[in-house]
């Protein structure tokens, strides 16, 4: 195996992120207007960041490939984000207009594509070519699609059960962060054992499903500009989502008059409210929240490392 240089968690960081620049900046001239503007729309590289810290190891040092590996992540959140907001017709982004708005569905969808092709490109940099980290993101790819399909399949479907939606988000959303932890996890060194590599992924797992859970409450307490997106724009989709399946489960008629279209957003957000269909979703996102605390304390971690997964994870937990 490749001995490759070895940075500490802030180096780390700051040449992940000039890999991404460097990506969307200095792309073809073809698609350099395009990908320049996508550089005004970068968020808080949450699973860039988890995969790295997953990747120290016990010196708090961190692999050259993870630096790889995250900015092929952040570039892969970025394209799944391109294509959500071409499915939900959004304005806006992270307080910047869509790509799709400003130039278009057929551009903002040829733009994804091209960041998934760069993000292939940017895991082929790793040195470590016989590590099993390359079978990462292909798999956990095809799940967070799966998981897309799952939830498009299902609009308006107002019979979706609890477990049901889990198993969506389980892809659509935890997928790319269980990918984060476990890739980042087997960058770690070269000996780690499976059991250990299974309790990162599964925290990655966990994570993730607090993140979606969140957003959803978010889409119905939080404002434009708290979300930095367009939000109680799940129903005008047709998404069903957690705090929904828990209204129509607790009042009477709901889903006959959802389904004749009988519902205005306005009445929809009174009744997921009034129902405790958010409490109800938070208190979902709580367990996992808990769980991952657990797992945490089981792992053996630097205080370094620990701190920035607790930051991580207390990231995911947002409240409004």
């Amino acid at each position: 195996m490749i001995n490759s240089p070895k940075y500490i968690y802030n180096d780390a960081l700051l040449k992940l992120e000039e890999e991404v620049d460097r990506v969307l900046s200095s792309s073809p001239p073809l698609i350099q207007k395009y990908t320049s503007h996508l550089g005004k729309t970068k968020g808080k590289m949450i699973r860039a960041k988890a995969l790295l810290a997953c990747a120290m190891n016990e010196d708090s040092l961190i692999d050259k490939d993870a630096v790889y590996l995250g900015a092929a992540v952040e570039l892969i959140h970025l394209a799944t984000l391109v294509h959500d907001d071409v499915m939900d017709n959004a304005d806006t982004r992270r307080g910047e207009e869509s790509l799709q708005k400003k130039f278009g569905k057929r551009t903002a969808v040829i733009c994804g594509d091209y960041l998934l092709c760069e993000a292939l490109m940017m895991a082929s940099l790793m040195e470590n070519k016989e590590n099993k980290v390359r079978d990462t993101i292909p798999d956990y790819m095809s799940k967070v699609c799966l998981g897309e399909l799952r939830q498009h399949v299902n609009n308006w479907n107002f019979n979706l059960t609890v477990l049901e939606y889990l198993r969506t988000i389980q892809g659509k959303t935890a997928g790319l962060f269980e990918a984060s932890f476990y890739g980042g996890a087997l960058l770690m060194a070269p000996d780690v054992p499976l059991s250990v590599i299974k309790e990162y992924a599964k925290l990655g797992r966990y994570i993730g499903m607090i993140f979606q859970l969140t957003d959803d409450c978010m889409d119905y307490e939080a404002t434009e500009n708290q979300a930095l997106k367009p939000v109680k724009s799940d129903y005008e989709q047709g998404v069903v989502t957690l705090p929904l399946i828990h209204a129509l489960a607790e009042v009477p008629h709901l889903k006959e008059k959802a389904l004749k279209g009988m519902v205005d957003e306005e009445t929809l957000d009174r009744i997921v409210l009034s129902s405790g269909g958010i409490k109800r979703t938070r208190q979902l996102a709580k367990k996992y929240f808990d769980k991952s605390i657990l797992i945490l304390d089981k792992l053996s971690l630097t205080e370094e490392k620990k701190a920035l997964l607790s930051k991580l994870l207390s990231k995911s937990y947002r409240e409004f």
